[in-house]
């Protein structure tokens, strides 16, 4: 028999799966509208940031005022020669090392030197026990003494048997027999001599004496041991500190750079401190390696220094600087008056209704200091060497002194319009006194700030200069590379 289904059942059941369906859309449409929401706060909140604040100090933008002069310092390009450096890192070496040994061996009677003390050649180090020595020469000397008699008995016998053969009374036989003999005793003292001469060196390396001038280390044997010809170790090392050694090294791509400068003449090397500005010490280029190292791509190179004042010490790590060559007449401005920008270098020019203008520049060489101009400036030009924040093409700039305190340039850089015509973002967070600090003649500048010294096509390094004078316009800006 066929039962036909309760509709009840079916309405029973389809209710909990609509229920269900209803709170899965209602749970997607809160995620949604609170996605929504959040995304809208977060748009907001950008909204108010690239507003321009109406009360505070904004920066150079839209709510700035344009005609406010931005302050400045200026520089005008100078003409001079500048040496070329190349930079490398080395050791310092002694330029002579002895290991002091006895030739002999015996005991150790006195140590006649204090460790760490300076000594001459031939100065005295050590003495050993001469009484061995002194009594083999003693008997090579008495040796010579009895031959030597024996000799002049022998010549007075060739005398006689001579004579008695010219007149037929003796054999010649025996006369030549005697010659024979004055011979062997003639030869005889020959040795004897060189035993004297033998045992005469090997008492006197019974005295220690120092081969070379130079700084005395620790002692390796104390006074009382018996030492031995054959110890490895030897009495002490003599290393030479006054001229000292550089051994430093070049990368292989600035051999025929190097090896050219050299054909033309001696090259100078100068030593730099720990601080890396200092030099302290000027030798010159001794030798340069037969071969470049091919794990490291490096040429080795030698360099001797006086070091006067033993401000250089044996395996002491130094900052090398060698100089190839000069550029004669160069334009020269101070690096902080180099910019970057998407089309390559270029230094903000100052027109003379005090409005700036991007140009171009190559620049050939470059420290932390100057940097040398090929092409783009002239002598007749002014650039701006800080005050880089608010700056753009065409902005109106008032050129400040540089002995004023530092202004809110200070903050970090942004960049503005650039040689290719491309205008970047704008300095932020100025002070609201900016107006009134850009008519104070004296106090618009603010500190340069040092940039990279590193050249993408650099060849080489102009030589640091003093920083220049403070006072004025700087005019005169353009550091002055040292010699």
């Amino acid at each position: 028999m066929l039962f036909k289904p309760d509709s009840r059942d079916d309405e029973k059941s389809s209710a909990p799966r609509k229920r269900n369906l209803v709170s899965r859309l209602l749970g997607r449409m809160v995620s949604l509208l609170i996605t929504l929401v959040i995304l809208g706060g977060l748009g907001y909140l950008g909204w108010l940031a690239f507003q321009p604040k109406q009360n505070g100090g904004g920066g150079r933008g839209a709510g700035a005022r344009p005609d406010l002069p931005v302050p400045v310092l200026a520089a005008t390009p100078q003409v001079h020669d500048v040496p070329v450096y190349l930079d490398g890192v080395g050791s310092v070496k002694a330029l002579n090392t002895v290991t002091v040994r006895s030739q002999v061996d015996g005991k150790l009677l006195k140590v006649n030197f204090v460790e760490g003390q300076d000594v001459k050649k031939d100065d005295v180090l050590g003495e050993i026990d001469p009484a061995i020595y002194q009594a083999q020469h003693d008997q090579a000397v008495a040796k010579k003494a009895q031959d030597v008699a024996l000799l002049t008995n022998q010549k007075l016998d060739l005398t006689r048997y001579e004579q008695l053969a010219a007149s037929n009374a003796g054999s010649k036989q025996q006369a030549d027999t005697q010659r024979a003999l004055v011979a062997q005793q003639e030869a005889l003292i020959k040795a004897d001599q060189a035993a004297i001469d033998n045992t005469g060196a090997t008492l006197s390396y019974t005295k220690i004496v120092a081969p070379i001038s130079g700084r005395a280390g620790l002692r390796q044997v104390d006074q009382g041991n018996i030492i031995h010809a054959s110890d490895t170790t030897g009495l002490v090392i003599l290393t030479q500190l006054q001229p000292i050694a550089v051994w430093f090294s070049l990368p292989q791509q600035q051999i025929m750079r190097v090896n050219a400068a050299a054909a033309k003449g001696q090259l100078a090397v100068d030593v730099f401190g720990n601080d890396g500005v200092t030099v302290i010490d000027t030798g010159k280029l001794t030798g340069i390696d037969n071969q470049v190292d091919p794990t490291t791509g490096t040429l080795k190179l030698k360099a001797e220094l006086p070091n006067a004042s033993y401000q250089l010490w044996p395996g002491q790590f130094v900052n090398v600087r060698l100089k190839v060559e000069t550029l004669p007449q160069a334009i020269v401005v101070p690096t902080s008056a180099v910019q970057r920008g998407p089309a390559g270098t270029f230094s903000y020019v100052i027109g003379e209704d005090s409005t700036v203008t991007a140009k171009p520049v190559t620049v050939t060489q470059q420290n932390e200091h100057e940097a040398v101009i090929a092409s783009g400036l002239t002598t007749s030009d002014r650039v701006v060497t800080t005050g880089f924040a608010n700056l753009a093409e065409g902005s109106k700039v008032v050129v400040g002194k540089d002995d004023g305190p530092p202004a809110a340039d200070l903050a970090p850089r942004k960049r503005g319009r650039t040689p290719d015509g491309k205008r970047g973002a704008q300095g932020e967070g100025q002070s609201k006194d900016q107006g009134k600090d850009a008519k104070q003649d004296g106090q618009g500048g603010g500190h340069r700030g040092r940039r990279d010294h590193s050249e993408g096509d650099q060849k080489g390094q102009t030589g640091p200069a003093p920083a220049p004078a403070a006072g004025g316009e700087q005019s005169g800006g353009a550091p002055k590379a040292q010699p």
